[in-house]
């Protein structure tokens, strides 16, 4: 899939993925598509509650080999 930035936030836990991811989407433009890699498993939930809260899409999310990959599009 197509992205316009990625964030890395393997090996943090909760709260921190979401909050890098918060402001990573701050800088970003409406429409832009955002990357991220985690390996906590609590951001499952955490994802898909941030996207209902805040509006962006949650475009994708899938997990593979511990690292869960999200795919958030910039509302």
């Amino acid at each position: 899939m197509h992205f316009d930035r990625e964030l890395d936030v393997k090996g943090l836990n909760c709260p921190l993925p979401i909050l890098r991811t918060k402001k990573a989407l701050a800088g970003m433009s409406s429409g832009e598509v955002l990357h991220v890699l985690a390996t906590d498993p609590g951001s499952v939930k955490d994802f898909q509650a941030f996207a209902r809260q805040t509006g962006n899409d949650l475009l994708s999310s899938a997990e593979m080999n511990d690292v869960f990959e999200y795919y958030l599009k910039r509302k």
